[in-house]
Parts: C-alpha cells; structure tokens; sequence
C-alpha cells in the first residue's frame, strides 16, 4: 500500500493542470506529507497556487522558481527530494512546430536535466508524464516526449548502485486540461458554431484524477524502465461536439500542422515487448534491469499478441453523447447544461 506521508516530493511543472490536481489529491491522502515542492518557471502561476494553499495550513508546501533547462537550479531543487514527478514540458503541438528548437530545449534537454539532477540527489523515484503523441510520432512535441521517454528509459541503464528508479506514465488527452477540445467548445458554444477538424477524428479520453492514479501507481508498483499506458475509452470529436453544443453549426476546418486523425498508445512495433497488467499495459525496455520471469510472475503478466496495437480510432471502447455530457459536468464546468 502506497504511503508518502514523511516522504519529500517534487513536481516539475507543478503549476500546470496536472500539478495542481496531484498537489490537491497529495494533500487530501497523505496530510503528513514532508515537503511538496512545486517547481515551475511561471511565478504568477506560484502566486495564484500559494493562494490556494498557504503556509500557515499547509507547511510542507514549497514553491520553487526554476526551469528544467537549468540543471543547476534543478540539482539546488531537489536536495533532500524522495520522488520527483516530471510534468514539465512544452505541449502544443503548432507552438512547437514553428519553436521547434525551443521544445527541443525543454522536452529532451529539460528531460535529461532532470535525470542527471536526480542521479546527483539521493531521489529515489523519477515518474515522467509522457503523451500518445509519443507514439509513432508526427509532429515534433511528439518527437521530443518520444526522446524524452527513450531517456527516462534507459536512465535505469546508468543509475549504477544508487537506489533510484526512472519510469513513465503515457495517456491520451485530459479532460478540462489547458488548451483541450472540451473548455475550447464550451467557450465557443456561444458563438453557435464549433470548428472541427476532421469529423472522423478521434482521441483517447482520462480525467485528471485518472492521470494521477497512474503517477501513484508507478511510484508504488515500477521496477524500473516501464512505460505504463492506461486501458481507457475513445471519443469522436463530432460527439463531443454535439454533447456540448447540439444546437451549434459545425465548421470544417482541416487538420492543423502535426496533426493526426486517430492516436495511439502503443504501436504494433511496441507489442513485442508490451505485457498486459489488468488495469495498465506495460511497454518494457528490450533489455530490462529485473529478472523478467520474476516481473511476469509478481504482477501476473501476460504478453500481448504479436501486432497488437492500440489505437484510438479502433479502440474497443467509447464514450457516448451521453457519457460525454455527464463527463463535462463533472470534470470541465459543474454549471454545465446543454
């Protein structure tokens, strides 16, 4: 059983969606936690957190000016540190295709910044949130999370006799995050025309508090060099549409630049070495750092077959209108209604 009362914690790009969701949960189950640092570049965003949470009710709160670019301010950082969480990136897939050396900079150099800081401390855990644009990559974010995980990966390769352990989460898009379809077709359900993309496109779909139990469940259960992707539901985005704003006019607009019409998860290349967990599938490095045999037995692992590949546009299962509506109300906007 997780317990991370007493143990010291660091989020990098901890002012962001998800750090802000993993920062409320942290301290609603462990109130004796030692120290939550929310290490982040944006000191606004610091400022509108610390006002959320003030010393004077949650002293183990820390807030921590820095970017991952620099290594130096992430070693000063994460002195003292148990597990770091690493959020931080730079995630719009148009943005960095026109800064394409800006999300070089932050989402690989940032990456192995934080691994090299990680193996100078005595960090234990190094959980790093990755995307299903990682996964046979199109545009350059997903490049750059694909680099990042390779890194993370293989971190385990050169950790040498320190007691640390690097492994990644990859999910597909967050309900109600920054810059997401849903609080963008809420904004623009009052104009009475929604512009979609492509009519057969489709995503995976997680909320928030999904995305944190998977961080939760790799601090508990990794042995080292996984990639865990979640069993989740897809959507079209022409019912998202129409669960949100039925009555709206629906525009085409053309994919954007690095764009795809269906995601995936895992490819069918990865399914050689990908093991199903129950609720997680595992996507392991080719050579692993634990006795293999020993992992399949402890978490009663079965292999995926040959060519298994998921994909959002094929997945078995999918979020209704329905659903959807009920979905928006509870993770978007509680004053929903259509």
């Amino acid at each position: 059983m997780l317990d991370l009362n007493g143990k010291s914690i660091l989020i990098t790009g901890g002012t962001g969606s998800f750090g802000k969701k993993f920062t409320e949960l942290i301290l609603k189950r462990y109130p004796k936690v030692k120290r939550l640092v929310i290490f982040s570049r944006d000191e606004q965003k610091h400022f509108q957190m610390a006002m959320n949470y003030p010393d004077s009710k949650y002293p183990a709160m820390r807030y921590f000016v820095g970017d991952v670019r620099d290594q130096e301010r992430l070693k000063r950082a994460f002195e003292g540190i148990d597990i770091v969480i690493h959020a931080a990136a730079m995630k719009h897939v148009h943005i960095a295709e026109y800064n394409p050396m800006e999300c070089v900079k932050t989402n690989i150099l940032g990456a192995e910044n934080v691994i090299e800081a990680a193996l100078e401390s005595n960090v234990k855990s190094v959980v790093a949130l990755s995307t299903d644009k990682a996964a046979a990559p199109i545009n350059l974010y997903g490049a750059t999370k694909l680099a990042s995980d390779k890194l993370f990966v293989a971190a385990n390769n050169i950790k040498g006799k320190r007691d640390i352990k690097f492994s990644v989460v990859r999910y597909g898009n967050v309900m109600g995050s920054n810059g997401s379809v849903m609080p963008f077709f809420l904004k623009k359900k009052k104009e009475g025309v929604l512009p979609i993309t492509d009519e057969r496109m489709t995503r995976f779909n997680i909320s928030l508090e999904d995305g944190c139990e998977m961080v939760f469940n790799a601090i508990e259960k990794a042995w080292g060099g996984e990639i865990f992707v979640p069993k989740i539901p897809s959507y079209k985005i022409t019912d998202v549409a129409n669960a949100i704003a039925p009555e709206a006019k629906h525009e085409v607009v053309g994919i954007r630049p690095g764009e795809k019409l269906h995601e995936e998860m895992i490819t069918m290349s990865d399914s050689f070495n990908t093991w199903d967990l129950g609720k997680y599938y595992a996507i392991l490095p080719q050579k692993t750092i634990f006795n293999l045999e020993e992992y399949i037995k402890h978490f009663e692992a079965t292999k995926v077959p040959e060519g298994f590949y998921y994909n959002s546009g094929e997945n078995t299962d999918w979020e209704t209108v329905e659903s959807l509506r009920d979905l928006v109300k509870e993770h978007v906007d509680p004053n929903f209604n259509v």
